[in-house]
Parts: C-alpha cells; sequence; structure tokens
C-alpha cells in the first residue's frame, strides 16, 4: 500500500513536531492527532513510511541532540537527559548506550575537537547514532543453547 501525498503531508507533519518538539513530552496519541489519524494507524503509515516506528525516531532525535550537548556543554548527563526530553536517567542512558555504543559519560571524555570545524548540519549526519542490529530473548537464548 503507497503512501498519498496528503498522507505523506500528515506524517511530515507529525515528523516535524518530533524534530521540534523532541524534549517535549510525545506520544502516539499526540502525534497521530498532529497528522489526524488514529493512534494505530498512525503508528502502522508511519512505520511502513519511515521504515521505524514513532518512538524509534524520537528517541534517535533525542540521542542526537544529546550527543550535541555532552559534547558542547557543561550540563551533567542528568540534566542533559531532562533537556532532551527524557523522564528516566536508566531508559536514556541505556538507549543511549544501544545507539551510541557507549555510555553517555564515555562519550563525553572522547575528544571532539575534530567536529568543531565541521559545519554543524555535516555534524548531525557524522554523529548519528545508529541503530543496532536488534535481536530477541528467544534467539539469544537459542544462540547459547548452541554453545
Amino acid at each position: 500500500m503507497g503512501v498519498d501525498l496528503e498522507e505523506l503531508k500528515r506524517l511530515r507533519r507529525a515528523r516535524d513536531r518530533m524534530d521540534r518538539e523532541f524534549s517535549q513530552p510525545l506520544d502516539v496519541p499526540a502525534l497521530a492527532r498532529t497528522a489526524l489519524m488514529s493512534p494505530a494507524h498512525f503508528s502502522r503509515r508511519f512505520r511502513a513510511t519511515y521504515a521505524e516506528t514513532p518512538y524509534s525516531y524520537l528517541m534517535t532525535r533525542r540521542i542526537e541532540r544529546a550527543k550535541a550537548l555532552l559534547r558542547q556543554s557543561d550540563l551533567s548527563v542528568t540534566e542533559v537527559c531532562f533537556a532532551v526530553g527524557c523522564t528516566s536517567l536508566g531508559s536514556f542512558s541505556a538507549k543511549f548506550t544501544q545507539l551510541v555504543g557507549q555510555s553517555p559519560s564515555a562519550y563525553r571524555t572522547e575528544n571532539h575537537e575534530a567536529l568543531r570545524i565541521v559545519p554543524p548540519c555535516e555534524a548531525r549526519i557524522l554523529t548519528r547514532p545508529r541503530k543496532a542490529p536488534r535481536s530477541s530473548s528467544f534467539e539469544e537464548a537459542r544462540r547459547r543453547a548452541r554453545l
């Protein structure tokens, strides 16, 4: 099922809202209202169009912003967590580590001098969090059983 132009505009409106208001409490029902869709339909169409769930997209944007704050500010990891809209330091740290490959504290201690000369739009692309391959606990149990 393809996306018609009107539906694509509504999905973009919701995605743009996530980009602008990443630090605000956003949930699927609120984003679905922005797109003038039911929450279930919005989730399905968003995933079909952008190849990730609305939650995944929002968390990637939040982690992206967190990386910039960790590089450019003296805010504590806890302050960065709340500044990007996360409400749990543990969940924030776990998601950061999953996407970035290291903890927020470890990321902060790295040398980021090379990024200072890169234009911000390119730095954003270079530092975009990568999605780790997802495995289920079932797959993990099967792997262990084979060893």
